[in-house]
């Protein structure tokens, strides 16, 4: 029997605002701990909540720009549970009234466009931070996230592999970044993702026990623990077990799923309307007002680039996937105007140096003016374009201009021409097997000589002066 994964996520992205959702105490990430708090953000007696209206205005920008329907009567409403990290004992959250509704984002899959749905987005407020100290034996608490505005994002089930999955994560979170509402940084707890996974044969439209996996912090965590859940609830299944409805966390070093507690249901947290804050009340003009302000998306920005600058569609796409990279591409692309060379750059050696380093487009330690300087000194000839790309190395580990970096290496081209030719001659005398099979008539033996010329060189010399000194030493040999 195949079996096919049934997966909705909810994500929950804190916004950027200055200040917390019901006081004004900074949302800055770090500081000491518990000085970024107060007693409303501790719900001590006697405080009482003010709704940030700058969190409303996020909400509804990401609302639009993810296709809600945003509701003009909203309220807030107080979820209960004890948790440490939570000190009221119930966070401020939208229960049955959120501000958003009936959303979705549209991914691309190897079986063409899919569009996920979302069912809504609301907002809340953030809990605090846990530190669990295993040698003392003890748990400390930090505050400092405590009441950081959050929305909540809740999608449909529509996803059946943790690769649509990923997509559809990726998606949302560039969506975020478009709009300026999120940082959406995963390392520091800005975005977090936990999945709901059941498994059901395939063709059958009725849905299995569903399996929540908490806190994902990255989008490799996420396609691997759907990845694990979805072969151990499948051969649970063939194995005639049942299937328990459940919370479980993701052990990233042992690469499995382990069982938390049983899963609440909304019963459990006796929602009640918050008494504390009046109704949000939101009128056409003030949407329509957001809705004009939105950024491009990141949609609108791939057919710029495809339209305006003639990128192909899968640069385009690959580029404008995140917003920091995109910026980064644009800045380039108005100090160099070959939208093409630099979108090389970014596709080759950018993204092969984030990934190595495991670092994001928002912190990349080269400027676009340092890439645009280092492609004009190939440009002028001062490097070949194979230096080019050691120079880039060492400019992305130590954040050096490349022409100090090419003058401290002596990385400069050759491009004296008797010095060249005395290579060149040494080269062919040195391998006369393929020169002979050069005058045989195997063309590819001219590529390793002008091979051996570069290796001898340590790529420094001009590649096309090269090529042309050997046409010219090899056509004597076969004249003789």
């Amino acid at each position: 029997m195949e079996f096919e994964a049934v997966i909705g996520l909810e994500v929950h992205a804190e916004l950027l605002t200055e200040s917390k959702i019901f006081c004004s105490c900074t949302t800055e990430f770090g500081g000491e701990p518990n000085t970024h708090c107060c007693p409303v953000c501790l719900g001590l007696p006697g405080t009482l909540p003010v709704l940030n209206k700058k969190a409303v205005e996020y909400a509804i920008r990401a609302g639009l720009a993810l296709n809600c329907n945003i509701a003009r009567f909203s309220k807030m409403d107080r979820k209960n549970y004890f948790y440490p990290d939570l000190p009221k004992a119930y966070q401020i959250s939208q229960y049955d009234l959120p501000l958003c509704r009936d959303g979705y984002v549209e991914i691309e899959t190897e079986n063409g466009v899919k569009k996920i749905g979302i069912i809504r987005v609301h907002l809340e407020e953030d809990a605090g931070k846990l530190i669990h100290d295993e040698g003392a034996g003890s748990s400390l608490v930090d505050y400092n996230r405590t009441g950081v505005p959050l929305i909540e994002i809740v999608s449909y089930p529509d996803m059946r592999t943790p690769e649509e999955a990923r997509l559809y994560l990726a998606k949302l979170k560039s969506i975020l970044e478009y709009t300026e509402v999120s940082d959406c940084k995963m390392q520091e707890g800005s975005l977090r993702v936990d999945t709901n996974i059941s498994v059901r044969p395939v063709g059958s439209s009725a849905f299995g026990t569903k399996v929540e996996l908490k806190n994902l912090n990255s989008f490799r965590a996420v396609y691997r623990a759907l990845e694990y859940e979805f072969k151990r609830q499948a051969e649970a299944i063939k194995n005639g077990e049942e299937i328990t409805q459940e919370t479980r966390r993701w052990d990233e070093n042992k690469g499995i799923t382990v069982s938390m507690r049983s899963k609440e249901e909304a019963h459990d947290y006796r929602y009640f309307p918050e008494p504390d804050i009046v109704p949000i009340v939101v009128d056409d003009e003030w949407i329509e007002d957001i809705r004009r302000n939105i950024p491009e998306l990141p949609q609108q920005k791939r057919e710029r680039f495809i339209n305006d600058l003639g990128l192909p569609p899968y640069d385009a796409g690959v580029i404008t996937s995140d917003k920091a990279l995109s910026d980064f591409f644009e800045r380039c692309v108005e100090l160099y105007d070959n939208p093409k060379t630099i979108s090389n750059w970014v596709m080759g050696e950018i993204l092969r140096a984030m990934k190595d380093s495991d670092i994001e487009a928002s912190n990349l330690p080269v400027k676009p003016e340092q890439l645009v300087m280092l492609q004009e000194l190939v440009d002028d000839g001062t490097i070949s374009i194979s230096i080019a790309k050691r120079v880039f190395d060492i400019m992305f580990k130590t954040g050096e201009n490349p022409d100090d970096i090419v003058r401290k290496e002596g990385l400069a081209q050759i491009s004296d021409e008797g010095a060249l030719r005395e290579i060149v001659i040494k080269t062919i005398k040195n391998n006369p097997k393929s020169v002979e099979d050069f005058l045989g008539g195997k063309e590819k033996a001219m590529g390793f000589l002008i091979g051996q010329v570069m290796k001898e060189t340590k790529g420094k010399a001009n590649p096309q002066m090269i090529n042309e000194i050997m046409k010219e030493e090899l056509s004597k040999i076969s004249k003789n």
